[in-house]
């Protein structure tokens, strides 16, 4: 069975469990839900396109010609655009990363207005940006999915066979990518440098550029 159906079907006993309360849920809109809003923290996006990152690495070490792409973005409309025509494309988000430059952000991100790369822009500005590129990234996938459950309801509406659709359903690849992250020199101390690193973590990046200043 697909795992979408197992899924409202588990809903669906934990709906009976609490008949009263819970009448008016539809499993099947909460298990939509579920999958269209697969990453509930940063954490768990970091973790997840760190995985992919690895993998990505060891692919590279055996054969070259596995390279990743990284396209740079100063904005989540941007990212969400991008992504989602790599996606269109190519079928796939395989390989395909997005990149924050410090002088990119420095120019396009600060709220002091464009700026030299001098590290002279906020240091929340990237996290920042991560957060909000991961929010397009999420919403590219609610939207491509809502899509797919509209053609799911239409095939059940006309007696048409639904396998195929519930394949793309139980088989879907997310917008969500790995993001390397430009933090230029850490922005102060070493303890300034980890604090700054742990919020990238938790907004959902997974590498962090850190240029070595030192003399």
């Amino acid at each position: 069975m697909s795992a979408y159906l197992d899924q409202i079907t588990v809903l669906e006993a934990l709906k009976a469990k609490n008949s009263d309360t819970w009448k008016g849920i539809s499993a099947e809109y909460a298990t939509r839900m579920q999958l269209q809003n697969r990453f509930k923290t940063g954490i768990e996006i970091a973790q997840y396109t760190a995985d992919i990152m690895r993998r990505d690495m060891a692919d590279y070490d055996a054969d070259t010609a596995q390279y990743t792409q990284s396209l740079g973005c100063w904005h989540g409309f941007t990212a969400q655009q991008l992504a989602m025509s790599v996606k269109k494309h190519r079928g796939t988000m395989d390989k395909s990363y997005i990149y924050l430059s410090g002088w990119m952000v420095a120019a396009l991100r600060s709220k002091f207005g464009p700026l030299p790369d001098q590290s002279m822009h906020e240091k929340t500005s990237v996290p920042e940006l991560v957060h909000e590129i991961y929010t397009f990234l999420k919403q590219a996938d609610a939207r491509e999915l809502r899509h797919i459950f509209i053609e799911l309801d239409e095939a059940r509406a006309n007696g048409a066979d639904i396998n195929g659709i519930l394949d793309r359903i139980d088989n879907f690849e997310t917008h969500v990518v790995p993001i390397i992250a430009d933090i230029d020199a850490g922005f102060g101390n070493a303890e300034a440098t980890y604090l700054l690193a742990k919020r990238m973590i938790e907004a959902g990046a997974c590498c962090i550029q850190l240029e070595n200043q030192g003399t």
